[in-house]
């Protein structure tokens, strides 16, 4: 597959208002650095994917109880949570910002390789990623992102359901393929291969969400 070729003489240039960007062109994360305007957006494979405006409550709330239990279980230890707005970078070979053309901001995402933080953000796969599913994202989260962390060798990915009250992990194999859990439900606790010994109760996570 050919390189992607970004929009040239953007990168320079701050852009102030979101309609100003053509969503048919290529962009990079240079172009992605010199957008001021408030709208959140990712970009996958230099393709623009606005994201809705904010989380709503219920979101937030499960993001929340997620992060916090691993902020817990990570105490002292050399794996780092972070929640959007947090932008993970996805290099295929060069990592200057002018080749970069994958910019994610998952809600919930864990590294364990120092190396990969910077003052930007993450560059290179994280180990764990989290995604809540809202009305409206079910495509991007199930299809762009699931085939980006798959390519790029995320360890592990968690499909967050509000509306199901549910979790699918996404776990890769040998040979860099996801392979499906079952999906969790209340009452039942999930692990994760990648920090063993860690527990999450769903009943913690869904409870009086109401």
């Amino acid at each position: 597959m050919n390189k992607p070729v970004p929009y040239p003489d953007l990168h320079d240039e701050p852009v102030r208002e979101f309609n100003d960007i053509d969503a048919s062109l290529t962009y990079s994360y240079a172009n992605y650095l010199n957008w001021l305007f408030q709208d959140r957006v990712e970009l996958i494979k230099g393709k623009i994917f606005k994201m809705s405006p904010a989380p709503s409550r219920i979101h937030q709330k499960i993001s929340i109880r997620i992060s916090y239990s691993l902020a817990h279980f990570l105490k002292g230890k050399t794996c780092e949570v972070y929640n959007a707005p947090f932008d993970v970078r996805f290099p295929k070979e060069s990592k200057q910002d002018k080749d970069v053309f994958t910019v994610l901001q998952p809600d919930i995402c864990i590294i364990c390789d120092q190396n990969k933080l910077d003052d930007r953000g993450c560059i290179g796969a994280p180990d764990l990623v989290i995604e809540i599913l809202s009305p409206g994202n079910t495509k991007v989260e199930l299809l762009h992102k699931y085939q980006i962390y798959q390519e790029f060798g995320v360890k592990e990915y968690w499909v967050v359901s509000q509306s199901d009250q549910s979790i699918l992990i996404y776990t890769l194999n040998e040979f860099g393929k996801f392979q499906p859990s079952k999906i969790f439900t209340l009452s039942e606790k999930v692990t994760s291969s990648v920090l063993p010994g860690f527990e999450l109760a769903l009943d913690d996570v869904f409870q009086d969400l109401d």
